[in-house]
């Protein structure tokens, strides 16, 4: 079986191009023959055939240089030049002498009605078509001059009806002119849009990249801001109130009563452990397993006065809703940081909680009667209470919180931290309850 090779695709232009190159020759050689044939016919002199033949070899020599000198790149592609209005004008010039001598040499003159708009200029392309149509009319009424006035006549009527296309040819060479200088202008805006956009993928990449790096060292640092701020509030509490049920073992001679301490110290020991490695898994406290976020509050509140031996109250308001894992465990840790830091620095004696539902809001609200504080001085970074209340803050930030303090010396302090209320996961809406 044999294949036969796929032909190339030849455009419209090239054929054009193609006819620009050859059709010359070809009319020209195809306008000599008939005049040969027809000179005894048309009444041709030795002289006049030797003139024409002489004419012929001149129009095949122009043809030659043009191809070969003065034809510089695809024609349709070029603007009028000096060397293509000289090359117009003189095969325009041979083709009306030989038309003169014998009229179908017109064959090869109505050359001039195809390339005007390529090789001449805009102010002489009409110019150029009106010879060519001088031409073509005294060929098409019996030859130049005419004998007679009938042929005066025909080639008066001749002439309109070509001067007539001259203008056609005219409009249609200045269009497609056009078109193509559009084309031109378009193709350049295109290229200048792909550089423009390759530019803008090249940037587009060099700052996804650099996204990238940002977004994993914001990771990393959120990751370690989440991590610090669950040992503070866990590991961290759960030693300090080792360390304190320890101090008062260690102060006491009653068995019962250092029995009583150190089982609370191992009990913290054992929670604190646990907390530990919920943080390292980012798992939710276990308070939350099996509590809700006011039960959990409610029992961290009752510890924490048995603990303190200061008088702690719990109250919720509103209508009690299933919330967002990370809003309930933001609000618990908030506080419980709040209470740790009365135990530590307030010297309270009567502490209260309330947690608020709001409509689209939560509210925890922790205050105490303590010794308070002037919020406005700065607080030193390295303490707990500063790295507390800073805490608490950057927790309530991350969902969309705020955190504000209240205090002044002598005057007791308020914790309130309002956050978004994000419902649980297909969770409904619980019948008003309040404590």
């Amino acid at each position: 079986m044999t294949t036969e090779a796929a032909r190339p695709t030849v455009s419209v232009e090239e054929r054009w191009e193609q006819f620009y190159r050859w059709g010359p020759y070809a009319l020209l050689g195809l306008s000599t023959l008939i005049s040969l044939l027809s000179a005894d016919e048309f009444g041709m002199t030795g002289t006049e055939k030797h003139l024409a033949g002489a004419l012929v070899l001149t129009a095949v020599g122009l043809q030659l240089w043009w191809n070969l000198i003065g034809h510089g790149g695809p024609l349709r592609e070029r603007d009028p030049s000096v060397t293509g209005t000289a090359y117009y004008m003189a095969r325009t010039a041979v083709a009306a002498v030989l038309t003169w001598l014998n009229p179908l040499f017109a064959i090869y003159a109505v050359l001039g009605y195809f390339d005007t708009s390529h090789l001449l200029p805009k102010r002489a392309a009409r110019a150029g078509l009106l010879v060519t149509a001088v031409t073509m009319a005294g060929s098409q009424s019996g030859g130049l001059p005419p004998a007679n006035t009938l042929q005066w006549v025909l080639f008066g009527g001749l002439l309109l009806l070509n001067g007539s296309l001259t203008m056609v040819f005219s409009n249609l060479g200045l269009r497609e002119a056009e078109i193509a200088a559009e084309r031109a202008a378009t193709i350049t805006q295109l290229e200048q849009a792909n550089a423009r956009l390759e530019q803008a993928l090249a940037e587009n990449a060099g700052l996804h990249a650099q996204l990238l790096v940002q977004a994993r060292e914001a990771g990393v640092a959120d990751e370690r801001r989440r991590l610090a701020a669950e040992i503070h509030d866990t590991i961290a509490q759960g030693l300090a109130g080792i360390i304190a049920q320890l101090q008062v073992v260690s102060g006491t001679s009653d068995p019962r009563r250092a029995r009583e301490h150190l089982t609370r110290a191992a009990d913290l020991a054992r929670h604190s452990l646990g907390e530990a490695r919920r943080s390292v898994h980012n798992l939710a406290p276990a308070e939350l397993e099996h509590d809700s976020l006011a039960e959990a509050l409610e029992k961290a509140v009752a510890d924490w006065g048995e603990r303190t031996g200061v008088e702690a109250r719990f109250t919720v308001t509103g209508t009690e809703e299933p919330l967002h894992d990370e809003v309930a465990v933001t609000l618990l840790r908030i506080g419980q940081e709040a209470l740790a830091n009365t135990a530590k620095h307030a010297s309270a004696g009567r502490a209260g909680v309330t947690l608020s539902y709001m409509g689209d809001e939560v509210t925890l609200d922790v205050r105490d009667d303590g010794r308070g504080f002037d919020p406005l001085l700065p607080r030193p970074r390295s303490g707990s209470n500063g790295f507390g209340l800073d805490g608490m803050r950057s927790r309530a930030e991350r969902i969309a919180g705020t955190v504000t303090v209240e205090s002044e010396k002598g005057g007791g302090t308020a914790v309130s931290a309002r956050v978004p209320l994000v419902r649980h996961d297909g969770a409904q809406h619980h019948p008003d309850r309040c404590r």
